[in-house]
C-alpha cells in the first residue's frame, strides 16, 4: 500500500497511477496530522512526501520520519514533477527497496547456516562417539541413533557436505 503525503492538487491524477503502475491501493493525506492516523492504522510499503510540505514543516516531518515503519521514504517535488516522472520515482524505490530485503534475506540465511553448522557438526560427532561405547544399553543406544538421524537430516538441509 502507498501514501501520499502532499496537499497539492496533483495527488488526485497521480493516485490512479500510482495505483496501476504498482498493482498497490493507495491513500492520499494531505498534511502530516492525516498521515500520521492513515500509518497508525496501515502498514504501507512506500510513503510519497511531499518536499514542499516536508521543506515547509521540518519539525513534523522529522516525526513523521520515524513512524513510516518498513516503509521506503520516497520524496517529490510536486511544484516541479509530472506525474509520470512521480511514478517512475516511486517504482525505482520499491525496486530497491525489494532488492535490499532479497540481499538481507539471503545474508540472513547464510548467518543462520554459519552458525548452526557448528552445533551439527558438533552433534553428529558427540553421537558417534556415544554409539561406540561399550556395553551402551539399547534403550540410550536407540535414542542416540534418532539424534544421529536428525542431525545428518538437518545437515542435509542445511548444505553442509562432509
Amino acid at each position: 500500500m502507498i501514501l501520499l503525503i502532499t496537499p497539492s492538487s496533483k495527488a488526485q491524477e497521480c493516485i490512479p497511477a500510482m495505483q496501476e503502475a504498482t498493482n498497490e491501493p493507495a491513500h492520499v493525506a494531505g498534511n502530516f496530522r492525516q498521515a500520521a492516523v492513515l500509518l497508525r492504522a496501515q502498514e504501507y510499503s512506500a510513503v510519497v512526501f511531499d518536499q514542499a510540505l516536508l521543506d515547509s514543516e521540518p519539525d513534523e516531518s522529522e516525526v513523521m520520519l520515524q513512524h513510516i515503519g518498513a516503509a521506503i521514504p520516497v520524496y517529490i517535488n510536486f511544484g516541479i514533477s509530472s506525474t509520470p516522472r512521480a511514478v517512475r520515482e516511486l517504482r525505482s524505490a520499491l525496486q530497491r527497496k525489494k532488492k535490499e530485503s532479497v540481499a538481507a534475506h539471503h545474508a540472513a540465511e547464510e548467518s543462520l547456516r554459519n552458525h548452526l553448522k557448528d552445533n551439527v557438526t558438533a552433534m553428529l560427532l558427540s553421537c558417534e562417539m556415544a554409539l561406540k561405547a561399550p556395553e551402551l544399553p539399547q534403550p540410550a543406544e536407540a535414542k542416540l541413533r534418532a539424534v544421529y538421524e536428525q542431525a545428518l537430516e538437518m545437515r542435509g538441509k542445511l548444505g553442509i557436505t562432509g
